[in-house]
């Protein structure tokens, strides 16, 4: 890929490559059914022969354009410059090569051409409605079969999926995609702010973005910047800040590799820590920031203890969920094999470092690495209110950037009302909450009773007689207070005690979006 300064004056090309993509129906609906469910299931798992088979130039659909562009720029094989030429009918090779995408080997129509990038579709869904990008980044093992390059710049993983998807996407005026890689989040954020500045220390990883804004035809709303954390954008405030950070623990020893992408060249998770404490003062009042990282638990500690106090120091409303927990030795064996080491490769090392990896996980009594969701807050005035802190390991339902906002607006509802205003409001049940009863065999009651959330993050609730009773007459109808009173009548207990018992539930399900506010 070309330095950034040279893309510049391609802005025609890069309108004609956009739309000789599209009209290859090389789109994340277009390859899906190109490749099939089988292929593409294997793909996701980085295994290329079904898709290879499914591409081949000479099987039924060798001649469509998304074939040539799959095995290109996807699967990292050569396709004649005659094959290219047609997937790409204005552009042609000779403008991918003068984007620096490709490399041919010669003018004949029969020559070889093969990639430079990894350059393939993304959809993005939101309030605004569908699109459809095209996202540049480094060919990866699956293309190259070579260990990655340490400035390799990653595309759209698992990480840049959830953090997207979590992200509160109300409008807003000015964002920050610190550690913007790909360029991915700072794209996301350009349909709903009206300005975005993305940060990074990777020249490379800057061009690639810049690429991508262009390409997606977004480039004058986007300013890319380098250096390291919040440097490039001292004094300034924004309304969002999301990042997905080289959150990666990583012995700080000779021969262990540096990846630009997820290792943070700080000691342990200091990384995280760092951006959780400081990233207040880029902040605007009730700007929100949302990333992504890694704690370790050391021995002795809860998770939540560490990651809390960070959570103090930062002055900020906090909410965080722990979605993984590894021991050391399952995080070691995923970040060795992430870049490109394994013990079917070079036994030596592997066990080399995994070595360190364990040695440095040791010298801080590590038992244990958490990954989770931060989301953070500056509050409008006064100090911090929230303060959330849970384990959320079972399955989700993405996209739960509009539950997350849905539990901050919730938070700031409940902060204002004591359990007196509270009684006269009125809630209803959420439309994907459901009622489970368990029953011994021949009883007439249950025993247990869970109210559960469809979507979400999918809680179970265990519901008493009176919470359920209470939650089942939730209609809107009547005030919390009068629910609380006949509730009273019914079980005959007075509404103080049937109050006691049941508002700080009632709190919760509001909070987690099962009870909502009329």
């Amino acid at each position: 890929m070309r330095q950034v300064n040279d893309l510049l004056h391609d802005r025609d090309l890069l309108g004609r490559l956009h739309d000789d993509l599209a009209g290859a129906g090389y789109t994340v609906a277009g390859v899906d059914g190109l490749l099939g469910p089988l292929a593409s299931a294997a793909l996701h798992r980085e295994e290329a022969v079904p898709a290879l088979r499914a591409t081949d130039p000479s099987g039924p659909a060798g001649a469509d354009p998304g074939s040539t562009l799959v095995r290109a720029f996807v699967l990292g094989r050569a396709v004649t410059r005659r094959a290219l030429d047609a997937a790409l009918p204005t552009v042609g090779t000779a403008g991918a090569e003068r984007l620096g995408l490709v490399v041919a080997a010669g003018a004949a129509p029969d020559d070889a051409v093969r990639a430079e990038v990894d350059l393939r579709p993304y959809s993005a869904a939101d309030a605004a409605g569908t699109v459809d990008w095209w996202i540049a980044s480094d060919l990866g093992e699956l293309a190259t079969g070579r260990s990655l390059r340490t400035d390799h710049v990653l595309g759209v993983g698992g990480a840049s999926t959830t953090l997207a998807q979590v992200t509160v996407r109300t409008p807003r005026d000015r964002v920050l995609d610190l550690g913007t890689g790909c360029g991915i989040q700072a794209l996301h954020a350009t349909r709903h702010a009206g300005a975005v500045v993305g940060t990074d220390i990777s020249d490379r990883a800057l061009g690639l973005a810049r690429f991508n804004a262009l390409l997606a035809g977004v480039s004058d709303r986007v300013d890319l910047r380098r250096g390291s954390m919040l440097a490039p954008v001292t004094g300034e405030l924004f309304d969002l800040v999301v990042s997905n950070p080289p959150f990666v623990i990583t012995p700080r020893a000779p021969g262990v590799p540096a990846y630009d992408y997820r290792d943070g060249g700080r000691a342990g998770d200091a990384i995280v820590e760092e951006l959780v404490t400081g990233v207040g003062a880029v902040l605007a009042p009730g700007g929100v920031a949302q990333l992504l990282g890694n704690w370790e638990v050391r021995r002795g500690e809860d998770w939540h203890e560490r990651v809390g106090s960070w959570l103090d120091r930062s002055g900020l409303d906090g909410w965080v969920v722990q979605r993984e927990w590894q021991d050391p030795a399952q995080y070691a064996e995923t970040w060795i094999r992430d870049g490109g080491t394994t013990p079917e490769r070079d036994r030596a090392a592997w066990d080399r470092l995994y070595t360190a990896w364990l040695d440095d996980f040791a010298s801080r009594d590590v038992d244990g690495i958490g990954f989770g969701i931060v989301t953070l807050r500056r509050p409008v005035a006064g100090g911090p209110t929230m303060r959330r802190l849970e384990e959320q390991t079972g399955t989700v339902h993405q996209p739960l950037g509009a539950v997350i906002a849905a539990g901050l607006a919730a938070h700031d509802w409940l902060a204002v009302r004591d359990d007196a205003a509270l009684a006269a409001e009125r809630l209803v049940v959420s439309a994907d909450v459901t009622e489970e009863r368990y029953l011994v065999p021949g009883a007439s009651d249950p025993s247990v009773v869970l109210l559960r959330q469809g979507g979400g993050f999918g809680r179970a609730v265990r519901a008493g007689t009176a919470l359920a009773g209470f939650v089942g007459a939730c209609d809107g109808s009547l005030t919390v207070g009068s629910l609380v009173a006949a509730l009273g009548d019914v079980l005959g207990a007075p509404a103080g005690d049937v109050a006691a018992d049941v508002l700080p539930s009632v709190r919760g399900l509001v909070r987690d979006g099962l009870l909502l506010a009329v």
